[in-house]
């Protein structure tokens, strides 16, 4: 895998294929391998770059919190150094935050945005707090905080169909350093409201939800794409449309990127 070095921080991410620039940026507890079944497709017509996110996969930790900008300005430098100057970006969940704050501070940049089980509007108190609980919990129990964290990203009816699925992405959450969780969660907490972007920004946009997504409460997150002309995907499972919904997300997104 490729690195940089980002306010000397080890920055890793791969790139493939040739073409118009497709940016994958994972979730919470998840690294780059996250996009691995996805990106053999994408990358036929379209040069795929995925990054690990600070503190997740290869990627080291850059101090206590890391915020969502920092995020992002990490991800600017990869693409600096890769000489892309225009990209479209799918951000799943947190990774949707993070290419939310990219948007912000580089417009220029994004050439269209997918926000994949993710959202852009900032936590409400009573989430302010279950992040704090979710800090106690992991410095508690390590172990036992990522095997019930991956498990509840999965809608109910799929826990037992994806069993094999769910523990290669525990495998993977625990290659995530406890440094890395705490502050990606004190990062994800502090984070801006962007529903502002969603109304304003005239590249197109794209919100994919799952039915019964645990995290992310479907009718809620209708609301922000309202009098937008943010297209809506739903697929009917839970927060991991990218094993959930394998097939449905590869066509709904190649459709996406084939319009713009």
């Amino acid at each position: 895998m490729k690195h940089i070095f980002y306010k000397n921080t080890k920055i890793s991410y791969s790139d493939t294929g040739k073409g118009g620039a497709i940016v994958l940026l994972h979730g919470f507890l998840e690294n780059k391998k996250m996009w691995q079944e996805l990106t053999p497709e994408l990358s036929k017509k379209y040069r795929v770059i995925t990054i690990d996110l600070l503190g997740h996969g290869e990627s080291d930790c850059l101090g206590y919190v890391h915020s969502m900008e920092e995020n992002a300005e990490a991800v600017h430098s990869v693409l600096s150094e890769l000489r892309i100057r225009k990209a479209i970006f799918v951000g799943h969940s947190m990774g949707g935050y993070v290419a939310l704050a990219f948007a912000e501070l580089h417009p220029a940049n994004v050439k269209g945005l997918v926000l994949l089980n993710s959202t852009s509007k900032a936590d409400s108190e009573e989430r302010k707090k279950n992040r704090d609980r979710a800090i106690k919990a992991v410095k508690k129990d390590y172990m036992g905080f990522i095997r019930l964290s991956i498990a509840n990203l999965f809608s109910p009816d799929n826990r037992e169909k994806f069993t094999a699925e769910i523990e290669k992405v525990k495998l993977e959450a625990l290659k995530t350093p406890l440094q890395g969780i705490v502050a990606s969660l004190e990062g994800m907490k502090i984070r801006k409201d962007r529903e502002v972007l969603l109304h304003l920004t005239s590249y197109p946009k794209m919100l994919i939800l799952g039915k019964k997504d645990p995290v992310l409460n479907y009718e809620d997150n209708l609301e922000q794409i309202e009098g937008t002309k943010v297209k809506l995907a739903t697929f009917p499972d839970g927060h991991m449309s990218p094993i959930e919904n394998q097939e449905e997300l590869e066509k709904v997104l190649l459709a996406f990127f084939k319009g713009i």
